[in-house]
């Protein structure tokens, strides 16, 4: 099996939002207009185009486009990027949705959801030694990673069955030891995401019985900016949409020309193309900003409630948070989830609609 770097970095930085809270004092007030620019990004699949992107210079030639600088840092430390971002290190950071409630909008930085780069569906799996139901999950050990994509799934799929977390016992297992683990007589139940479940899967005896295919839209990856800086710098987010469009048009034109960008994508992330296309395969990719128009002026109220109340019932959320709806989320239409005094997390598609139509 060909080695992965990407899976370790799809952690909850969540678990750090007391750290972040720390840094948030020191973020610098936001000056309007600038030219420089700078976003942090992380070894993922459905991230790796910003990596190309910059590599490649399409970056450039956007940023050119508007007169401004944009600098797209890759940093080994998904959480440290974060934390960075919610320092006002940087401008924008590729996050889950997850994290940018519970680290920037839980530590009090306004931010906005640019773009949803894509969505898992089907990275995220629960797997059993020798049992094929989901419901022969209750009174097991579970190992996963705690307080991350995986405790998330295994929540919802409980839910799904009518049982909780009090009906199994969480074991927290670092995600470079999930293969081994699954390998000793005493694991019998994990919850890990490609490619490491694509290799456990493999064994005799594993079987996937719930996945993120069942949480369509539920766990996003996306380019979060701060709110006052995209207020300020329209130019910045039209350039970034742009730069995002352009390389997804690339990437899914089928020539030779997508096969070797894909290749670079996966050559960087440490796999091959026929690992990086495995990857894809399991994640739902918005290539066209009409999909991800679509996507979010659907129903994200309901996906919203049940992130939150995950957040909410982990202690997620800030140590104030008295529901799950303590921090307000504005959706792409300006309805408000949860506190509509207390927006710190926003949905836009103002950009991606220019983008549509053609008017970058």
């Amino acid at each position: 099996m060909t080695s992965f770097k990407f899976a370790s970095l799809r952690l909850f930085a969540a678990a750090l939002a007391v750290v972040a809270l720390a840094f948030v004092s020191l973020s610098p007030a936001q000056a309007a207009p600038k030219k420089d620019f700078k976003v942090a990004w992380s070894i993922y699949v459905g991230w790796m185009p910003w990596g190309y992107a910059m590599d490649n210079g399409i970056v450039k030639k956007w940023a050119d486009k508007y007169g401004i600088n944009i600098e797209v840092v890759q940093f080994n430390d998904y959480i440290e990027a974060i934390n960075q971002y919610t320092a006002g290190a940087y401008d924008g950071v590729m996050a889950t949705n997850m994290d940018a409630l519970a680290i920037p909008a839980a530590g009090g930085v306004d931010s906005t959801i640019l773009i949803i780069c894509d969505y898992s569906n089907g990275n995220d799996v629960i797997i059993l030694k020798g049992k094929d139901k989901l419901e022969d999950i209750k009174g097991q050990r579970v190992n996963l990673v705690e307080l991350s994509v995986s405790h998330y799934t295994l929540a919802r799929g409980l839910e799904s069955i009518g049982l909780s977390e009090k009906d199994v016992t969480v074991v927290n297992t670092s995600d470079a030891d999930m293969i081994a683990a699954y390998a000793t007589p005493q694991v019998t139940a994990m919850v890990t995401w490609n490619p490491m479940a694509a290799e456990i899967l493999a064994t005799p005896g594993a079987y996937n019985v719930f996945d993120s295919t069942k949480l369509p839209g539920e766990i996003q990856d996306s380019l979060v900016v701060n709110t006052q800086t995209l207020k300020d710098n329209p130019d910045f987010a039209k350039a970034m949409t742009g730069i995002w469009y352009e390389t997804m048009a690339l990437m899914s034109a089928g020539d030779e020309a997508a096969k070797a960008a894909k290749t670079a994508m996966g050559v960087a992330s440490g796999t091959d193309l026929a690992g990086y296309e495995m990857q894809l395969a399991a994640t739902a990719m918005f290539y066209k900003p009409e999909d991800y128009i679509a996507f979010t002026e659907g129903n994200l109220a309901e996906v919203t409630s049940f992130v939150t109340k995950f957040l909410f019932d982990h202690g997620l959320l800030g140590d104030n948070a008295t529901s799950p709806g303590y921090i307000g989320i504005e959706l792409a239409d300006g309805t408000i989830v949860g506190d509509a005094n207390n927006v710190l997390l926003r949905y836009n598609t103002e950009y991606a609609k220019m983008a549509a139509e053609g008017k970058l």
